[in-house]
């Protein structure tokens, strides 16, 4: 594996996919006390589905009608 941009960028998309399916934050595929590929794919995988929970977290929700309370 080449620890390069690119990688870095495919790992962050993975993340960010993986947040969108509804998959916890434990669910990396990398392992954080692996090698230094699996280190890496950790470090960017996670920085990509914390980044996918921010911005949806940040974007208002829809005003959802009351119960007719």
């Amino acid at each position: 594996m080449q620890f390069d941009r690119q990688t870095a960028l495919n790992r962050i998309g993975e993340g960010k996919a993986a947040f969108r399916e509804g998959d916890p934050f434990n669910a990396c595929p990398y392992n954080m006390y692996g090698d230094r590929e699996e280190l890496f794919g950790y470090h960017y995988w996670t920085r990509g589905w914390g980044t996918a929970r921010a911005e949806a977290e940040a974007r208002p929700r829809p005003e959802q009608p009351s119960a007719g309370q």
